[in-house]
This record gives structure tokens, C-alpha cells and sequence, in this order.
């Protein structure tokens, strides 16, 4: 299990005695930054806007759910959004286009959940590690795109940007969740990938309207919606949340393989519903059945790992299995702000 340190969360004895190496670390990604603002290390920009989707700390705070939601309001505004990702975990080699029909296990659980979600937008999704690869092959393969959102690679400096705190057309957007940027160390000391000083465009604090600004960034504040629950073997059965908490008789499980699964948790402790939890690792494979010793007679799972259970027969023949949607909706003052940055043309 891979679970963020409680000592990350404030600054104690144990944060204070790793500091050291915080130092280090910050040093070596000022110097990698510095080589490609240097050109010794290459940087390349794209033809179209990009934004940039991210978070600073290790771990989820709701990036994928937001790169979503981003992608169908470009859509429905008029846009041609396109979207690429690492393919975290995925045993791809090369870019990949993913589709409905794509494995998790080649492509990485997130691109085939976002794939699944936007077939019916015909919004594309290729992954692959290096960024200016995949949206160059993107760019090839649905010439009609006009913006690139980037499911995370705040630190991948080789896309080069022209920030639109700039005058620019790209956007560096850093979703948040409760937890904020926790005792602000780097790592180890702390849950910072980098600095949380350096400027950004925008900022998005999801489940929590108690975030300051980041970085002089302006901050949205975005609620998370609950639908209604499907079986994984049936997908046309539904039920509402409201419905299964007043079945007080009914021992439910409740289990998410994220980055912090306790938000999940939190989620549906706020609607109400009396659940055991059983966090897994973020991006687990279920290749080891984690619920065949429970006896409850309802499980919740998250849409991602919905994503990969619906591959193995054991899942899918499971009928205690519900996933449970959650969308989030974006402030219209950000995509507006948003839609004017990405119609400057390129400096």
C-alpha cells in the first residue's frame, strides 16, 4: 500500500529532518528547469493552445475528472479538443491512440476511462511519455483539433509553452484537493513535486473552499456531483445514493484504488452512507480479487476501476459490483478566462 506520510501534512520533527534532502531535490529540478530555459535541453511548442492539467503534490487530487470536464466544455463551446496523457503504468510502446475498447493493462486505467467518457464527443486520446510526440502524432491524426489538454506534465519541460500570464495561448492549470500543497516541503520532506511559489495561470480547488490563492494564481472553487450508482455486470441498473442509505440492512463496501482514496471516502461519508472502507493502491491491476473474502452485500468502486474490472469475468459476474459516476462541473467565469487565453494566437 502506498499511502501518502501523515508527517507530510505539517511541519514535525520527522519533515524537519528530511528538509535536507528537500534542498537537494529542489536544487536538481532548478537546475533541469534552468537547461531548458538555457536550450541546452530541447523545448518545442505547438501550433495549437494547450492546457495544461496538473497537480504539485504526489498522488490524486482529482486531475482526471477535471481534464474531463475541461475537455467537454471546450466541446461544447465549439471547440475540437484533443487529449493526451503518460499512459501511467500502461506497457504501450510508442503512441498509442486509445479507444472505448482499449486495455488498461497496454494503455494506462486513466487515458481508457477518458476514452469511454468522450467517444461520444469524438475527442481523441493518445498517450505516450513524451508529450510533443504524442500531440504532434494527435495533431496528424485529427487535424480538426485546435487545442491539446495535457493530463499532468506540469514537469515536463520539454513542451514548451508560452504561459498565458505571458500574453501567451497555453495555460497552466493546478488542481487541489483538501489537503492543499499539506507542509509545502519538496520531497521527501513534504508532497511537492516543485515549488508551489513558482507563478501559474489558474487554480482549482475541488471538495474544499478553504484554499488560498496559489502562487498569486487565481483560485475556483469546484463542487464534486454524485450520480447515480450502476452494476458493473448490468450497466442499465441504477440506483441513487439516497436509496441504498435507507437500506440500513444492506453491509456495504466501499473501495478505491486512487492517489488518496480517503476522498472517496470523505464523498460518501458527506452523502450520508454508513460503509466499510478498503483503500487499494493507486492504479491497482486487480489481478488478486480484493473482495472475495468480503460479506457485503453492496460494493462501490470508482469509474476507474470500473475501467479494469470490466476486463476480468470475475468482476463483471460479481453482482454485489456498483460504480459510482462523479463529474465535476467548472465555473463559467474559468472557461471563459480560459477560452480567452486560448484564442491569442501564438507569440
Amino acid at each position: 500500500m502506498r499511502q501518502a506520510p501523515k508527517f507530510w501534512e505539517k511541519r514535525g520533527l520527522k519533515a524537519w529532518l528530511l528538509w535536507p534532502l528537500s534542498k537537494v531535490f529542489s536544487i536538481a529540478t532548478c537546475i533541469r528547469r534552468y537547461l531548458y530555459e538555457l536550450k541546452i535541453f530541447k523545448s518545442e511548442a505547438l501550433d495549437v493552445p494547450v492546457i495544461i492539467v496538473g497537480n504539485l503534490r504526489v498522488g490524486g487530487t482529482g486531475k482526471t475528472p477535471s481534464v474531463l470536464a475541461i475537455a467537454k466544455a471546450l466541446h461544447n463551446r465549439g471547440f475540437h479538443p484533443g487529449i493526451i496523457s503518460r499512459g501511467y503504468k500502461g506497457q504501450h510502446q510508442g503512441v498509442q491512440e486509445v479507444s472505448s475498447a482499449s486495455s488498461p493493462n497496454e494503455l494506462g486505467d486513466e487515458p481508457c476511462y477518458m476514452a469511454q467518457q468522450l467517444s461520444h464527443l469524438h475527442i481523441p486520446v493518445f498517450v505516450h511519455s513524451q508529450r510533443v510526440q504524442t500531440a504532434k502524432a494527435l495533431l496528424q491524426a485529427y487535424p480538426s483539433v485546435d487545442v491539446i489538454i495535457s493530463d499532468d506534465g506540469l514537469q515536463h519541460y520539454a513542451l514548451k509553452r508560452w504561459p498565458a500570464r505571458e500574453g501567451g495561448h497555453d495555460i497552466e492549470l493546478v488542481v487541489r484537493d483538501a489537503r492543499e500543497e499539506g507542509n509545502e516541503f519538496l520531497l521527501p520532506a513534504g508532497p511537492l513535486r516543485e515549488s508551489a511559489q513558482r507563478p501559474r495561470d489558474y487554480s482549482l480547488s475541488i471538495g474544499t473552499h478553504s484554499g488560498p490563492y496559489l502562487a498569486n494564481a487565481p483560485c475556483f472553487n469546484v463542487n464534486i456531483q454524485v450520480k447515480k450508482a450502476y452494476q458493473l455486470s448490468q450497466p442499465t441498473q441504477t440506483f441513487s445514493l439516497s436509496v441504498l442509505k435507507e437500506k440500513t440492512e444492506l453491509k456495504v463496501l466501499a473501495a478505491a484504488g486512487l492517489g488518496n482514496p480517503q476522498k472517496f471516502f470523505d464523498l460518501l461519508s458527506s452523502e450520508g452512507l454508513h460503509f466499510e472502507s478498503l483503500p487499494l493502491p493507486d492504479h491497482y491491476d486487480f489481478s488478486v480479487n480484493p473482495f472475495k473474502s468480503t460479506t457485503a452485500d453492496i460494493i462501490l468502486i470508482t469509474e476507474k476501476d470500473a475501467v479494469k474490472c470490466s476486463q476480468l469475468s470475475e468482476y463483471k459476474d460479481d453482482m454485489r459490483i456498483w460504480v459510482l459516476p462523479i463529474e465535476i462541473e467548472l465555473p463559467k467565469d474559468l472557461m471563459d478566462l480560459m477560452v480567452e487565453v486560448i484564442q491569442i494566437p501564438q507569440p
